[in-house]
């Protein structure tokens, strides 16, 4: 199988590339990515060499420079590139509409014009919007997002769906809960927790702390997605959920306790808008009609996820670029009275 995975220097798209090259070494995976602030090709460095792997710098947008890349006889396209980050699409929603939507629209003219056999849509359950004290997001569940992320990256499932009934193209969409794992990128909660605990600076946490995810460990999203990819019926939606609800300050604390620092270096800030009260996924759907099952819980995965940090501090120091910098300064500087 020859793929194009898009995004694939990101955090679960390089995650993805790393899983599909161990467990399926007769693939020939393509990775296209633009590199933006998220894309680290030191996530690859272990695999750069390995040769039925590719790195191709391009941007989803560039219809043109993708070509070359389809004309390569793609079998399946999984699309993981995207802006991903709920504060960033705040300050910036034209970002993540060029790239979410009018970037996914892109992929999928090529895929339909080259004929891939499978497109593979990587989205989340942001799309469905926020949950009350209880329930859990079906496939079924109207889409109904309420930040620019979750907008864009809802506008571009319903384009997968689109292409799929007017054109037949050959499609799947899997909604994902909250990933952690190795190569998450620092402004995320839990990295962010990590490597502010371990200097002893303050950790930033919205609002009550009480907002819930199901926290989903990153290898098991992979897992999911190839399935998804062999057996996943055309046309369906997959939603993939690690069945492990905990609010934000259970998981800050949960790092504090791992790493033997106090709870005072919490510090509540002002929270963020539009900030969804609780997700939670229902797989069922992926469970019995695949047989995925997820390897890690959460105590499992979190201890994975802090020893890897840990492991892993030249890593990084490498990814703290000075646009992370000046964005962690805009963000939480003024909250945190710094």
């Amino acid at each position: 199988m020859r793929m194009l995975v898009t995004g694939g220097a990101g955090f679960i798209g390089s995650n993805f590339v790393h899983y599909m090259l161990r467990e399926h070494p007769e693939d020939i995976i393509i990775n296209a990515d633009s590199l933006t602030y998220a894309g680290n090709l030191e996530n690859l460095r272990a695999v750069e060499q390995e040769p039925n792997y590719q790195f191709v710098r391009v941007d989803i947008t560039d219809r043109e420079a993708l070509r070359p890349l389809f004309e390569q006889e793609i079998d399946v396209v999984v699309n993981f590139a995207a802006e991903s980050h709920v504060d960033r699409s705040i300050l910036e929603p034209d970002v993540f509409v060029r790239t979410n939507i009018l970037g996914t629209q892109t992929l999928l003219d090529l895929a339909k014009e080259f004929k891939v056999r499978k497109f593979v849509q990587v989205s989340t359950d942001e799309v469905y919007g926020t949950l009350g004290d209880t329930g859990l997001f079906s496939e079924t569940t109207p889409l109904a997002a309420n930040s620019p992320y979750s907008a864009s990256k809802a506008g571009a499932d319903l384009l997968v769906r689109a292409y799929h009934e007017t054109f037949g193209l050959p499609v799947n969409i899997t909604r994902c809960s909250n990933n952690y794992g190795p190569y998450q990128f620092p402004e995320k909660l839990i990295p962010l927790m990590i490597q502010n605990a371990l200097a002893d600076k303050q950790l930033p946490v919205y609002g009550d702390g009480l907002n819930v995810r199901d926290w989903l460990y990153v290898e098991d999203h992979c897992k999911a997605i190839d399935l998804v990819i062999r057996e996943g019926a055309t046309g369906e939606v997959y939603n993939v959920g690690g069945n492990n609800e905990r609010n934000n300050l259970q998981v800050v604390r949960t790092i504090l306790q791992e790493l033997g620092k106090p709870e005072s270096l919490i510090t509540y800030v002002t929270d963020r808008p539009g900030h969804d009260r609780r997700y939670a996924i229902d797989a069922s759907k992926i469970r019995t009609q695949l047989g995925w099952q997820p390897k890690y819980n959460y105590e499992s995965g979190i201890v994975e996820t802090i020893r890897w940090y840990l492991s892993n501090q030249a890593w990084m120091e490498q990814v703290k670029s000075g646009g992370y910098r000046d964005y962690y300064e805009m963000q939480y500087g003024e909250r945190l009275g710094s």
